[in-house]
């Protein structure tokens, strides 16, 4: 499976979904990771670490969100909505309570531009 990490973007949110650990032993079990460029900065990751785990270093969030699962610590923001797709797995903490418009069926589709 391809698994992405992209960078966490919303305001004072420091964490990464992976440590360097995690996405060598993802890497042993035969998975390709994707980590977006500086994604582990903030909790004192370096790409080079990711790297040498296998990980590979991507450019953008856009990269990352090519895979076939996403980790990401907290929810998609609306400016991530058009990266996502069906069928994709995203794997996250969903703060509901802080915005019911995402517990709507295909809320994250229906927002992206171009998906009405």
């Amino acid at each position: 499976m391809i698994i992405g990490v992209p960078k966490e973007i919303k305001d004072k949110e420091y964490r990464v979904a992976l440590t360097p650990g995690g996405a060598e032993s993802l890497v042993h079990a035969g998975h390709q990771v994707l980590i977006e460029r500086g994604a582990g900065v903030g909790s004192g990751f370096s790409d080079e670490q990711y790297a040498q785990g296998g990980a590979i270093i991507v450019a953008s969030a856009a990269e990352a969100y090519q895979a076939e699962m996403v980790l990401k610590v907290k929810e998609p923001l609306p400016s991530e909505y058009a990266y996502l797709r069906p069928g994709q797995i995203l794997f996250t903490y969903f703060h509901f309570a802080a915005d019911r418009s995402m517990t709507r069926p295909g809320a994250f589709y229906l927002s992206a531009p171009g998906r009405r």
